[in-house]
């Protein structure tokens, strides 16, 4: 699913009269900040899964068990 501008301005729009103009930039940063904080995460998981393959890897290959 696509948001074109008239959504994205209608959802703003919406945002500003719920929390108001003051409380909009302080929400808006937060949901960055734990976009970025999600981010790395993932990156440290995809880190510790790649780890975890190549230590498979070289167990398969010390037994001899390659196909």
């Amino acid at each position: 699913m696509r948001l074109g501008t008239n959504e994205l301005m209608l959802i703003l729009l919406i945002a500003l009269v719920i929390f108001g103009p003051t409380k909009l930039p302080e929400l808006g940063k937060l949901a960055g900040s734990m976009m970025g904080t999600v981010k790395k995460q993932i990156d440290s998981m995809g880190e510790e899964i790649k780890e975890v393959d190549e230590i498979i890897k070289e167990t398969v290959v010390e037994k001899g068990d390659v196909s």
